[in-house]
């Protein structure tokens, strides 16, 4: 199987069999139900759609409430959908559920997540810049000037990617490689060595390796 959606609880250490403090990021991965089932014949694709999270009618819209009834979905309805590449198709049903058994100790796995909104930034925090060290009298801006930008007379503009200030975080990040230290089944938690992008309470994809 290839993976499923979880909910990054916080972070936490735990020790291992030597003694030694382990940071572990907690992904609480509660049954995630299977929503769509995408084909080559039909789609263009073989995918697995799947779905976790609850929201009343009301906050649903009729198009998704009527996709979350293909699945058996009538009371409450998803919140967070995500397709997964590299399921059997052959052997998952629709409604069924896929559980967090699918991962092991030890293995590796790559998480997917969108990264903590820093709203607008300037060019020390957004790109390391070091900033204009030498003050002179009355310019106070300058120890975290960008500086120069471009030329005046030529080329009389300013280069599509230059470095500003603007918008920071709130980026899809992938982090590849990270150990699964700890399966919790009882309590649908698993233990991730490290941290993982995201804010605590937001949705991550956790994905097998090489799928």
């Amino acid at each position: 199987m290839s993976g499923m959606i979880g909910r990054k609880i916080g972070m936490s250490n735990i020790f291992d069999e030597s003694g030694n403090i382990v940071p572990v990021t907690l992904v609480e991965t509660v049954p995630n139900i299977v929503t769509q089932i995408k084909t080559k014949e039909k789609d263009g694709y073989e995918a697995v759609q799947l779905a976790v999270g609850s929201k009343s009618a009301k906050h649903t819209t009729k198009a998704m409430q009527g996709h979350s009834k293909n699945a058996n979905l009538t009371e409450r309805f998803p919140k967070i959908f995500r397709e997964f590449k590299d399921f059997n198709i052959s052997e998952i049903q629709l409604g069924a559920e896929v559980k967090m058994d699918m991962f092991e100790e030890g293995e590796k796995v790559t998480i997917i997540g969108i990264s903590k909104g820093k709203g607008f930034q300037g060019v020390v925090k957004r790109h390391g810049f070091s900033g204009i060290n030498e003050t002179t009298h009355g310019a106070s801006d300058r120890p975290r000037s960008p500086g120069s930008i471009g030329g005046s007379s030529d080329p009389s503009r300013v280069f599509k990617g230059m470095r500003m200030a603007g918008r920071m975080g709130t980026d899809r990040v992938t982090i590849k490689n990270l150990k699964v230290v700890r399966v919790d089944i009882e309590s649908n938690v698993l233990f991730i060595r490290g941290s993982v992008p995201g804010a605590t309470n937001s949705y991550i994809e956790i994905r097998k390796n090489g799928e």
